[in-house]
């Protein structure tokens, strides 16, 4: 009897245990779906790092190899920015040098130019001077003379002329002018007298020391004379001469047209072109 009173009991405890049982089995079904879930999340997280580190790794390779290349191209250009330095400093130092040449070319043309304009002036002085000698000297073609000075003088005034041109041309001016102060030469020409008469004559010119006429008839003999007035320098012929002046005009005249043999005359200072009537 007291069997068949536990019986219920043990039923319950056994029909308990059972739920019971029946919990845990649960539990732990759910704990290894936990425990799966939770293998399969960390595998994948696995695979997720070893992703992200294969990654990181390809960065880091990149970034060295980036750095690397970096390293390479700033010494390549730092070698390349030292070379242009050095070719740089070189074309300063031409440069410096080339303007320095042309800095000294520059002086030595001014100085060239300034002395080529000093030798002008100068040249231009000279023909001045030889311009005012002529304009004093005997009236033998000296308009033509006269002319020539002045054009030469013209031509270096306005730089026509070369300065080698212009000494060149002053050389044969006074070579010129030289000759005449040394031949004896004659003319005949249309000479007018003191008296205004136009005659027929022959004019025999030394240097410019005597310069005397005879008519074709050898009747009329005159000498040109120089005057002097304030400065200005004239010519008029002097015919109020002796015989024995005259004589000696004739004879030179002679002499110098081959019709008397050549000799020594003592020309007299009254018939000098600085001499003067008595």
């Amino acid at each position: 009897m007291t069997r068949l009173k536990f019986l219920p009991f043990v039923l319950l405890v056994l029909f308990l245990s059972g739920l019971a049982l029946a919990d845990y089995d649960s539990e732990i079904r759910d704990l290894k779906q936990q425990k799966e879930k939770l293998n399969s999340e960390i595998q994948k997280l696995t695979r997720q790092i070893a992703s992200t580190d294969s990654l990181l790794r390809a960065d880091d390779a990149r970034y060295k190899k980036l750095q690397a290349r970096y390293s390479e191209d700033s010494e390549r250009r730092r070698a390349e920015i030292d070379s242009l330095n050095v070719k740089i400093r070189g074309v300063a130092a031409q440069l410096q040098e080339e303007r320095q040449k042309q800095a000294h070319a520059k002086n030595r043309n001014d100085n060239v130019a300034a002395k080529r304009k000093a030798l002008r002036s100068a040249m231009l002085s000279i023909c001045k001077q030889l311009e005012r000698q002529v304009a004093m000297t005997v009236p033998w073609e000296r308009d033509a003379r006269l002319e020539r000075v002045r054009s030469l003088a013209r031509d270096i005034e306005s730089g026509s002329a070369a300065e080698e041109e212009s000494f060149s041309r002053i050389k044969a001016v006074i070579q010129q002018e030289i000759k005449f102060g040394d031949e004896v030469a004659i003319v005949n020409a249309p000479l007018t007298r003191k008296n205004g008469e136009l005659i027929n004559a022959q004019i025999l010119r030394i240097g410019n020391q005597w310069m005397v006429y005879s008519d074709e008839n050898g009747t009329v003999y005159g000498n040109l004379v120089r005057r002097a007035s304030k400065g200005k320098i004239t010519y008029e012929w002097n015919e109020n001469l002796e015989l024995w002046e005259r004589e000696i005009i004739r004879y030179a005249i002679d002499v110098k047209l081959a019709k008397k043999p050549p000799q020594i005359i003592a020309m007299p200072v009254t018939l000098s072109v600085v001499g003067g009537e008595r």
